[in-house]
């Protein structure tokens, strides 16, 4: 199936490995320049060489406050334009729920809750100018069930939810969509650390699910926090 999407201007972050890198695959197989950020400059650098088409490896921390408008900013130099935003960072420390300190709850908001925010605020100018926008945030499938040991991460990735479905209902009359796509366990770094055994899920394959949430044919998906978690999550909602 033809995406529609070729010729379009991605920007990847958290992108050198794991869903982040599948995801950057999976775009610029289907034709799209693809800006990838990540912190390890020089294995970044490596995977964005070996993409087909044209590839912008953007060095930076994109934790950063500043650094979102930085990534933007380079992308938009680079290609011209930005429609398409997959917005990644890395999880934070296992913990549970009464073992979190305030600087840890703070740590995890920044990075995967005001992160994403940023990202989104300096990308949408942009999309509103082509009237296309494509937007996927790569949280966990502890927003649907939350984790017990990842305390941390559910409290940011749930209030990126809550931010993201406001955000959706915005941005739908400028041919936008948001959504999230909330991983399970997937054959990543983060997955081997944290200790998980058994079947595990195929990043690129991964990646191949959010090339479609950003292909035209997705139009009217938004809003929505689509699971890719090997029906590991067991909630009806």
């Amino acid at each position: 199936m033809d995406l529609g999407i070729g010729g379009k201007t991605a920007l990847v972050t958290a992108a050198s490995k794991g869903l982040g890198l599948g995801a950057a695959r999976a775009l610029a197989a289907e034709g799209c320049n693809v800006a990838m950020n990540a912190r390890d400059a020089d294995r970044l650098r490596s995977v964005a060489a070996e993409l087909p088409g044209s590839s912008l490896a953007l060095p930076d921390d994109v934790t950063d406050p500043s650094a979102p408008a930085r990534l933007v900013d380079a992308t938009v130099e680079r290609f011209g334009g930005l429609e398409i935003l997959v917005a990644n960072a890395g999880g934070p420390p296992p913990a549970r729920a009464l073992e979190l300190a305030d600087d840890a709850i703070l740590a995890a908001v920044e990075a995967n809750l005001l992160t994403s925010i940023r990202l989104v605020r300096a990308a949408v100018p942009h999309m509103r100018a082509a009237g296309w926008g494509r937007i996927v945030l790569i949280t966990s499938y502890g927003v649907h069930q939350p984790i017990p040991t990842l305390a941390a991460s559910n409290i940011a990735r749930t209030g990126l939810w809550a931010w993201a479905r406001t955000a959706a209902a915005d941005l739908v009359p400028d041919g936008i969509t948001v959504n999230l796509l909330c991983p399970g366990m997937h054959a990543t770094d983060r997955i081997r650390e944290l200790g998980h055994t058994g079947r595990l899920g195929d990043p690129d394959d991964f990646g191949r699910v959010a090339a479609f949430v950003c292909s035209t044919h997705a139009s009217y998906v938004s809003g929505t926090a689509l699971l890719v978690d090997g029906a590991a999550t067991l909630g009806l909602l």
